[in-house]
Parts: C-alpha cells; sequence; structure tokens
C-alpha cells in the first residue's frame, strides 16, 4: 500500500492556487496574438512540416502586465510548495512520490486497490 502524507493546509492552498495561476496564465496565452511585438504574418514551408502565422497585432501594455503579473505570481508559488517546511521531514526516497500526491491531492482520495 502506499503512504499517505498529511500535508498542511498552507501547503495544499499554495499547491490548489498554483494549479489555478498555471491554468489562468495558460487560458491567457492561448487567447493572446502569437508575438508580443507586431509582427507580420509569415509561411515556411522549406522544413519538415509546413508552418504558418497570421500577422500579430502583439499584446497591449495590459496585456504583458497581465502576463508577467501570472508568471510573477507562479514563480512565488512554485518556489513557496517546493522549499515548505514540510519537505524537511520526507526522505529522498519518497520525496517524488510525496510530490505527486500533493500535485494530485485537489482531485480527491486516489483509488488504489
Amino acid at each position: 500500500m502506499a503512504a499517505t502524507y498529511d500535508f498542511p493546509s498552507d501547503l495544499l492552498a499554495g499547491q490548489e492556487e498554483l494549479h489555478q495561476v498555471r491554468a489562468e496564465l495558460l487560458a491567457l496565452l492561448k487567447r493572446l496574438p502569437w508575438s508580443v511585438e507586431p509582427l507580420d504574418g509569415f509561411s515556411d514551408d522549406t522544413g519538415w512540416r509546413k508552418v504558418e502565422r497570421p500577422a500579430s497585432p502583439g499584446w497591449t501594455e495590459d496585456e504583458q502586465a497581465e502576463v508577467e503579473k501570472l508568471r510573477q505570481r507562479e514563480r512565488e508559488l512554485a518556489v513557496f510548495v517546493s522549499c515548505h517546511r514540510f519537505w524537511a521531514d520526507v526522505t529522498a526516497e519518497e520525496t517524488v512520490e510525496a510530490r505527486m500526491r500533493l500535485k494530485h491531492a485537489h482531485a480527491g482520495p486516489s483509488r488504489e486497490t
């Protein structure tokens, strides 16, 4: 049977917020034009596959600020989660499993038999 971990509530909350921030950042990046700066479109079929991009109007200052804000928060949360005092009590052999369980803790209990 796999080990269970009693994660502190602040660590669980930090991990959950990290998931949320990453999802929000990904959704934002998918909505934005492909280039931060305004660029002409292009088509290139000389490689192993054809690559095409439409002209990009670039990102507005507000869009750039929003992306930077989310990236900064993502970094803060990643440091908080990975450097949390909880990890000092986890053996080196258990670290990977414990980290994976934390990443999926929001999904509820696992169904291992």
